[in-house]
């Protein structure tokens, strides 16, 4: 929000408190029905006029933004900030980034009226430039005969993050696959009754680096037993066995409002040394997984359907 629109906001809640103020200290004069003037004033209230609605600033702004479904669906999303005085279509938004190795399209181009603000879908790359040193990214926008750069703010550092995860998992890959099995129970599930998640490890054959898993951390529904997160310390290498880690699952709280995270329930964050370099990765359940977890965590909660 910016300082103008901050200003208008802050002029409206004077104005209720105002109000509120003179409703709640004026009370009716008590009268005696035999004196009552035939024709009595009316009592009014007059009016406090609106502040006046500022002007544009005339700049268009940019911030990137990454909710938990954006995330899920492997995308960050730029957000334009538009404080002029017309209506910016977009047909072509573009994001460069010293960590990325070309330009990322922005998706889902639409306009944005003046003083609004719209969002618009990056799909992030498979393969970023791990090897970058750089920060920091711009968009160029082009809309109607004009094409803007504009910095993009990233207070929350998504791009970084994003980076630095997939960075990981590159790096992870080099030594071994790693995938969550599909089923967490083989039979029917109790009221109270706990799982099994299993991590599967598919070393890749290439010998030469040693990756040791040393804890992974459950979500807002799926928990450890009876310990904050879950600590494996098993030791991998590239062109050692397969295995499967068993990890005791649980719950991690049975109301209703737990099960409405989408985005995250079944994305579980693994961290590691791999060659003596601590890292960390985010892995998710495959859509049947993810289904087959959330059902186990439920029908142990008691919730059915």
């Amino acid at each position: 929000m910016n300082a103008a629109r901050a200003v208008r906001a802050a002029a409206a809640v004077t104005l209720v408190l105002g109000l509120a103020a003179c409703s709640a200290g004026s009370s009716a004069p008590s009268v005696d029905p035999g004196t009552l003037d035939p024709s009595p004033s009316i009592y009014t209230l007059t009016p406090i006029p609106l502040p006046s609605e500022p002007p544009p600033t005339g700049t268009i702004a940019a911030d990137m933004r990454q909710s938990s479904r954006d995330a899920a669906l492997g995308r960050m999303e730029v957000w334009i900030d538009n404080d002029t005085a017309e209506t910016i279509t977009p047909t072509r938004i573009s994001y460069t980034d010293p960590r990325f190795r070309g330009p990322v399209l922005g998706d889902r181009l639409r306009a944005a009226p003046s003083q609004s603000t719209r969002g618009f879908p990056l799909y992030l790359p498979a393969r970023p430039a791990c090897d970058s040193h750089g920060t920091g990214g711009s968009i160029e926008m082009t809309y109607g005969d004009k094409t803007v750069t504009i910095d993009v703010e990233d207070s929350t550092d998504v791009v970084g993050r994003y980076v630095s995860a997939r960075c990981d998992e590159i790096a992870v890959a080099r030594v071994a696959t790693l995938a969550w099995d599909d089923k967490v129970v083989d039979g029917p599930v109790a009221l109270g009754s706990t799982a099994t998640l299993v991590l599967i490890v598919r070393p890749t054959g290439v010998p030469g680096h040693a990756l040791v898993i040393d804890t992974v951390t459950g979500t807002p529904v799926l928990t450890a037993v009876d310990a904050p997160f879950w600590s494996p310390g098993t030791h991998i290498s590239g062109n050692g066995a397969a295995q499967r880690i068993k990890l005791p699952l649980m719950p991690a709280r049975c109301d209703p409002h737990a099960f409405q995270e989408s985005g995250g329930a079944t994305a579980f964050r693994i961290k590691f040394h791999l060659d003596g370099e601590p890292g960390q990765i985010t892995l998710r359940m495959t859509p049947a997984g993810a289904g087959s977890a959330i059902e186990y965590a439920r029908q142990s909660c008691g919730l059915g359907d």
